[in-house]
């Protein structure tokens, strides 16, 4: 059982909210409000503000009414502004490089973008709204292929090897130091020398601390 999160999920799809409602509260998770519309979002975060009851996660779609382009990522970068500890994870039916750009250039903790199919992946959706929920990041990967693949054009990740590159995308996805080792079949100690390769190559020294793993993969958004 992952640690209990409070969340609050912004989706006009009846269908698909009262579905995301209940992959979380069936792995013991609270749901303290469900809307519809990006308007309705903030002003329920408005009002447990208030009640000093913020949750620790908002579940947002990108595209919300009324114009179904992007009041639901506008509503949650203008959340991230408001509320800096409140963790905020997208999902989109596709991957659309601007709006997970203008979500991500902010503060690097407590984000996230991922597609609307990874939710089928009940294990690995419900994880990644606990990670962002605890300050992490979650990022699909088709958002990191293409971003990293836009970035090969910018000089910032120029110095990195094709295993670095590797590493850095899989960092992006969340997953740690292990897991990443299992995925490329190489031992641990290899992937922590791998990191540390790209740390200093992207110039992130010790006293950034454990941000740096989100500011390896966000710092060319910033150049």
């Amino acid at each position: 059982m992952e640690d209990r999160v409070r969340v609050v999920i912004a989706e006009d799809s009846v269908l698909l909210r009262e579905g995301l409602t209940r992959l979380l509260t069936d792995r013991g998770h609270e749901v303290v409000a469900g809307v519809g519309d990006a308007e309705a979002l903030v002003k329920t975060i408005a009002e447990l503000h208030a009640e000093n009851a913020l949750p620790d996660v908002v579940v947002a779609d990108v595209r919300m009414p009324p114009t179904h382009t992007d009041e639901g990522v506008r509503a949650a970068v203008q959340l991230r502004k408001a509320h800096p500890g409140l963790g905020v994870l997208v999902l989109s039916q596709y991957v659309e490089e601007r709006y997970a750009t203008e979500l991500l250039a902010g503060s690097s903790r407590g984000v996230g973008y991922l597609l609307k199919d990874r939710v089928a992946e009940v294990r690995e959706f419900v994880d990644a709204v606990v990670r962002v929920a605890s300050g992490g990041t979650a990022l699909d990967p088709e958002v990191v292929a293409q971003l990293l693949g836009r970035s090969r054009k910018q000089d910032v990740l120029a110095g990195l090897t094709p295993r670095e590159r590797e590493v850095l995308g899989l960092m992006a996805e969340g997953r740690t130091n292990s897991a990443i080792a299992r995925q490329l079949v190489v031992s641990d100690g290899a992937v922590e020398k791998h990191v540390s390769n790209i740390f200093l190559k992207l110039g992130l020294s010790p006293s950034d601390g454990d941000h740096r793993r989100v500011l390896a993969v966000l710092t060319y958004l910033n150049s």
